[in-house]
């Protein structure tokens, strides 16, 4: 029955995922941690896997397809800044692990900073046509905010998410989908990043074997499926999507917060 949990998480958060680019590890990381199906360096290994392998196929997919709407100029900044971002994010989650005897400390605090963050990225969406955004090319400062979402994104172990959608809309003026497309890319920097670095550290948590094989699955399936559902989506399709998306997380991360709290 867990195995099968496994499965449907990826799968269903893969979809949203590609859809509106947040990769997926902002749904599954939270919702595992509900379920409590692993600890918490696995739940955020096996996610980033997930995250991996769905960013992977849709970026390689529309780029094949000439579907592409990857501005190069400064996703490839971004990109890079947020893989580095990301190995400093894992060095900080580490150091706030080895802080805690109790690895339940750990989860409360990336639930309760996720659900900030979450917040914010709400309240931004909500209001975004109000606020007036920015266009910004430079290549030092493409970089330097892509550190800082690979940082934040690999603290929480959420891969990207909705925090790399919010600083395309407002410091890039990109419209829903070709933020989507922008994200992706920048996630699969970052978590090849964050793979290799796990893997030369040899920092691996345990794990199942079959649960990983069922993630990865379902997070190609999920890229297959949110591909062809994007399509046929509009913007303000999408942005729906993403404001319920939103809500529904925040409310998963309060009660994480909560659970974990109540075990330490």
């Amino acid at each position: 029955m867990s195995h099968l949990m496994y499965l449907v998480v990826s799968f269903l958060a893969s979809i949203v995922g590609a859809i509106c680019g947040i990769g997926g590890g902002v749904i599954i990381k939270p919702v595992l941690d509900m379920f409590g199906l692993a600890s918490v360096s696995t739940i955020s290994f096996l996610s980033g896997c997930t995250v991996l392998s769905m960013s992977c196929y849709s970026v390689g997919r529309n780029m094949l397809s000439g579907d592409n709407r990857v501005d190069f100029q400064t996703g490839t900044p971004l990109a890079i800044g947020a893989a580095v971002g990301g190995v400093v994010g894992s060095q900080i989650f580490k150091m706030v692990k080895l802080m805690f005897e109790n690895q339940n400390a750990v989860g409360a605090v990336q639930a309760a900073c996720l659900a900030v963050v979450t917040l914010g990225t709400l309240i931004y969406t909500v209001f975004k046509s109000r606020i007036k955004t920015k266009q910004i090319a430079g290549k030092l400062v493409c970089l330097v905010i892509g550190m800082v979402l690979g940082l934040m994104s690999s603290f929480l172990g959420i891969g990207g998410g909705p925090i790399n959608l919010v600083v395309l809309f407002y410091f890039f003026s990109m419209d829903t989908k070709t933020a989507a497309q922008n994200s992706l890319y920048i996630i699969l920097f970052s978590q090849i990043t964050n793979l290799l670095t796990t893997l030369v550290t040899r920092s691996v948590p345990e794990f199942s074997l079959l649960a990983l094989a069922l993630m990865v699955a379902g997070g190609i399936g999920g890229g297959i499926a949110g591909r062809a559902l994007n399509k046929k989506m509009d913007n303000k399709a999408v942005d729906k999507l993403f404001l319920c998306l939103m809500a529904v997380i925040i409310g998963i991360s309060v009660f994480n917060t909560w659970q974990y709290a109540r075990v330490m």
